[in-house]
């Protein structure tokens, strides 16, 4: 089933490395580390151009660790990113694809903005997971990380789909008990997409923000005010808000969730 859906932050790679190459990013920090996917990209851009990788990531898989130790601009720090972030010299870009929730995304971004002011460094963060299902819902792999004020009622035991912003015991798109669902979407402080906005909202600086709706959504944060910043621009154009590209999405996920369901619906006439 996973191969019918296309969902890694790799599959932006070309673009993503567009990107950093537009602003000359040397010093690369990675949320979320994707051994095989994005993690490659990036250090294949990092041994062309003598710059350094940062993979954060707690629990990576064992083949990552394997290949990271190999690798000897690729540096792993095995901590939340909330926990190592602070403690980064200063950073260049960020491609962000760790915890899909508010409370991770906004502080992600308080730090990221932070680090940058701290640098005298333009701020260049990418995400993934800005579209449908974490835009607008918080997902959490471990929910205890999340302070109990920012932790929307939530479970391992749902899916969710297109049309509700609720969600289904057992049905639909879910994590397998991998990572749990906030039970409903919408509302203040609750998904990826959400906590972009508010960051961008809190922020006196002049921010640019580019969406591209395709694979759960890609989104990049920017400094305006950077000498790189007309060129970044130009890369994103054709993807920002493209409306086919949303139709699109629509359309794949809407086939994906109906083999979903009717997988589900023969597996209860066993």
């Amino acid at each position: 089933m996973a191969d019918l859906l296309i969902h890694s932050m790799a599959e932006f790679g070309e673009m993503i490395l567009e990107v950093l190459a537009a602003a000359d990013a040397r010093a690369i920090a990675e949320i979320g580390a994707e051994f095989g996917g994005m993690s490659t990209h990036l250090a294949q851009y990092c041994q062309q151009r003598g710059a350094e990788l940062i993979s954060i990531d707690p629990s990576p898989k064992p083949e990552f660790l394997v290949w990271a130790a190999a690798a000897g601009h690729v540096q792993h720090i095995a901590r939340p990113s909330l926990e190592a972030m602070p403690e980064l010299g200063p950073v260049d870009a960020w491609v962000i694809d760790g915890d899909h929730n508010y409370y991770t995304v906004f502080h992600e971004l308080a730090l990221a903005s932070a680090n940058a002011r701290d640098g005298g460094r333009p701020l260049l963060a990418v995400l993934h997971d800005v579209g449908w299902p974490c835009a607008r819902r918080d997902m959490y792999y471990a929910p205890e990380r999340i302070p109990a004020e920012f932790r929307h009622p939530h479970s391992y035991d749902v899916g969710v789909t297109l049309d509700s912003r609720g969600s289904i015991a057992h049905r639909g798109f879910r994590g397998g008990g991998f990572h749990a669902w906030a039970l409903e979407a919408g509302g203040p402080r609750n998904g990826v997409l959400t906590a972009v906005e508010d960051f961008m909202a809190g922020q006196g600086a002049n921010l640019r923000y580019a969406h591209v709706p395709a694979v759960f959504g890609l989104g990049v944060v920017y400094d305006g005010d950077a000498p790189w910043a007309d060129d970044v621009a130009r890369i994103l154009a054709p993807y920002d808000d493209n409306l086919l590209l949303a139709r699109l999405e629509e359309n794949r996920l809407r086939n994906y969730l109906a083999v979903i369901d009717w997988q589900d619906r023969a597996a209860a006439r066993r």
